[in-house]
């Protein structure tokens, strides 16, 4: 199995300059205008050009800060209604070029091109990712419905006063800045009192059990779906994963952490706490490095030793703990080659600790969405993997004392398998443990969050909580042994 490389690693935070939404705003933006404006740069326009992105520098920041998440895009039209009420009709070619960039980009470049050559998708794959793009809710730059307003505005703004910086209309820069300050108060408002959906933090490190002086479990097993909607995997026929859930302790409201990517979904789930303190604050990492100790850190204190198993994105938080996979693969070989990967793992570092992650349901998802059939088969195979896996450390004698935890992520919203800001099918995901410390048949109804993960492996394996941990130790799930620590 192929590990990613120096070079993919160094492209996966390339391209999450044009994934994530933040970075892909100002990026897109200057580069349509560039191309846009490219005869009047080559004839000396390039002081008024760049003039001109700064005065409108301020309506970029105030995109940049601000989300506008699920039905909050729904105002970013107002500004734009504000607009041409205030000023004349903006450059109608300008806006038709954006706007046909923006769709170019998305349905071709990136849900055609870069998913056939990524994963292996068909080359018609844009007769559906166009209806995936129009429906996404995710703080990503596929997602149309926040996207095409911002862009709109910072093009028709910026298009605007560079016209009038080369004396073709009347300029006013008190009158922008009046309309900047509207913006943002209008913006902090609707911030403020409307986006009140995110999930409510523990506001003390954990302290609902001591630490174990001792190890409840030998060794502790997580095996991550990435991406699968917990809605979508109870209509999966997955015979191997409801007999864990049948046989142990299943969270029927485990919640995700917000933003849902991928990468500030791990880093909270493996140091006990949220992106304020671990420093992962999107796909977008701009400091490589938790600013917390993680649970590997952890298991190092008391001579033990984890190792995680997960695509390039994940070095970025866990760094040498990570052994990592190749993105780079169709999408009918990932989870098998995963696989493959995890036993030799076992084989050859027998870790205490291992982490898994499977990537071919987020794959589908994101590529082809998540209500259709592929999402629900990628699901069925990683039932099927994981039942082959844990077979074979049965086999090996590696589960005798070993507590299994099977989860996700996130979930999934339709669009490009949206996840990020919480949409409906995001939120919660699927959770439960099995093991000889963990309670037969129980389901648990009351609410808890991802970031109790870390601070129960921890105690099941009799390490100190990380330092940063405040998530809590899923004691209902422990037998009464489990409960009688030192």
């Amino acid at each position: 199995m192929k590990s990613a490389s120096k070079f993919e690693k160094t492209a996966a935070r390339c391209w999450n300059l044009l994934n994530e939404g933040k970075p892909f705003t100002p990026i897109f933006v200057f580069g349509a205008m560039v191309v846009f404006h490219i005869e009047g740069l080559l004839s000396g326009d390039f002081v008024p050009f760049l003039l001109s992105f700064l005065m409108t520098l301020p309506l970029f920041i105030i995109y940049f800060h601000y989300d506008f998440p699920l039905f909050l895009r729904n105002y970013l039209w107002v500004p734009v209604v504000a607009y041409l009420f205030i000023w004349e009709t903006p450059s109608i070619s300008l806006l038709l070029w954006g706007v046909g960039l923006y769709f170019f980009f998305t349905v071709f470049f990136w849900g055609t091109l870069y998913y056939h050559l990524r994963i292996g998708t068909s080359w018609l794959n844009f007769t559906r990712f166009w209806k995936l793009v129009l429906k996404n809710s995710d703080s990503t730059s596929g997602n149309a419905q926040e996207q095409l307003p911002k862009v709109i505005l910072l093009l028709s703004v910026w298009n605007g006063i560079y016209l009038s910086l080369v004396g073709e209309e009347v300029f006013s820069l008190f009158q922008y800045f009046i309309f900047y300050a509207c913006i943002f108060l209008f913006t902090f408002i609707l911030h403020h009192f409307l986006f009140d959906w995110k999930p409510v933090p523990y506001d003390s490190f954990t302290s609902n059990i001591d630490p174990r002086n001792d190890a409840l479990s030998e060794r502790v097993i997580v095996l991550v779906i990435d991406g699968m909607r917990k809605e979508r995997f109870y209509e999966a026929n997955t015979p191997f994963l409801d007999r864990l859930r049948e046989e142990g302790t299943e969270y029927m409201n485990m919640e995700t952490v917000y933003p849902a990517r991928t990468v500030v979904c791990f880093s909270s789930m493996f140091t006990g706490t949220y992106p304020f303190e671990h420093g992962m604050k999107s796909n977008m990492v701009w400091k490589l490095g938790l600013r917390v100790e993680s649970i590997f850190d952890s298991l190092r204190k008391v001579g033990k030793n984890g190792r995680m198993l997960g695509i390039a994105h994940l070095v970025d938080s866990f760094g040498k703990d990570v052994d990592t996979v190749t993105a780079v693969m169709h999408k009918d070989l990932a989870d098998r080659n995963i696989i493959n990967k995890a036993k030799q793992i076992m084989k050859e570092k027998d870790p205490d600790l291992f982490v898994v992650q499977l990537i071919g349901t987020d794959q589908i998802g994101h590529s082809r969405g998540v209500l259709y059939e592929e999402y629900i088969e990628k699901i069925q195979e990683a039932d099927t993997l994981l039942e082959e896996f844990v077979s074979e450390l049965i086999r090996d004698g590696k589960m005798e004392n070993t507590t299994l935890i099977v989860c996700a992520d996130h979930g999934q919203a339709d669009g490009i398998g949206g996840h990020g800001h919480l949409d409906e099918g995001e939120r919660y995901v699927p959770f439960f443990m099995t093991g000889p410390h963990i309670q037969k048949g129980k389901k648990i109804e009351e609410k808890h969050s991802l970031v109790s993960l870390a601070p129960t492996i921890a105690y099941l394996m009799g390490a100190p909580y990380p330092d940063h941990s405040r998530g809590l130790v899923l004691t209902e799930a422990l037998t009464e042994a489990g409960d009688q620590h030192g």
